[in-house]
């Protein structure tokens, strides 16, 4: 029986809920309509008591939210929804710096039904945007380092082991020139910067692999951002910054992907895109 997992940043739990017009009603039409058994959260941007308010609909219908908030009021956030109930939950990864902030949560589920995996666990990341290495944003480009440096080591120590492990996430990092639609204009841009690249692909030389791109090699993107402004989103001049890595039991089951992007510009709940795959 396979399972099927999903990362999207909500750019905020209670407009992502809320019905924006006559053709949109929102990620609570969305959840009652995907396959997904686990979805990761990002952006949360909302307490405890307003995410679970916020998505009293689909909790009533079976669904299970586990998530952390950020010490910084509106500001990230991230969760778990779960059609079953995790068997244990730990937020944050050991940094005295970022875990109180809202970036990164796991979940374990037993029994999950993919062949050969026993144990599962998923994660949530909401990794620094970041800034370019300018004085003017050096606070940024320096706190992003760090956390790089931090969740790095973290992630070297998740990925070995018979368990099962799927961290998906906003990444705030396009791998590749085929994860941006305008590589060439951003190659200053945070995101796009050299040490971020490099450190994705340390990752991906120490067991992580990143499932998408691995079903599909050969695509243009498939891009889960865009920006709100302009005709970014009608011309499908996005980024794929959200993505999910998986340590080896669960790379050698992933089956298939899909974005969710929407059909038209008033038909979204998010700047990002639902990013799911099939494991099994």
């Amino acid at each position: 029986m396979p399972i099927v997992i999903t990362t999207v940043n909500v750019n905020g739990i209670r407009a992502a809920v809320k019905q924006r017009n006559e053709r949109n009603e929102g990620m609570l039409r969305w959840l009652s309509e995907t396959p997904s058994d686990v979805i990761v959260l990002q952006e949360i941007r909302a307490s405890h008591k307003q995410a679970h308010d916020a998505l009293a609909p689909a909790l009533a219908d079976g669904w299970h939210l586990t998530m952390t908030e950020s010490s910084v009021k509106g500001h990230a956030g991230v969760g778990v929804l779960s059609r079953s109930e995790p068997a244990a939950v730990r937020t944050g990864f050991g940094s005295p710096e970022f875990d109180g902030l809202g970036r990164y949560v796991e979940a374990d589920f037993t029994a999950p039904g993919v062949d050969g995996v026993d144990e599962l666990t998923v994660a949530s990341l909401y990794l620094p945007k970041g800034a370019a290495d300018t004085p003017q944003d050096a606070a940024k480009f320096e706190e992003k380092k760090r956390f790089l440096d931090e969740f790095g080591a973290y992630l070297a120590g998740l990925a070995g082991g018979d368990r099962g492990v799927v961290v998906g996430g906003d990444w705030n990092i396009a791998p590749a020139e085929a994860d941006i639609k305008n590589w060439k204009g951003n190659l200053k841009s945070p995101g796009f910067l050299p040490h971020e690249r490099e450190w994705v692909a340390g990752l991906l030389a120490s067991g992580w692999s990143d499932v998408v791109r691995d079903l599909y090699p050969d695509d243009a993107g498939p891009y889960s951002w865009w920006s709100w402004r302009g005709k970014a989103f009608d011309n499908d001049a996005g980024w794929r910054i959200d993505y999910q890595f998986a340590n080896a039991p669960m790379a050698a089951v992933a089956s298939a992907a899909v974005v969710d992007r929407a059909q038209a510009y008033d038909l979204r709940w998010s700047d990002h895109a639902p990013v799911t795959v099939t494991f099994g």
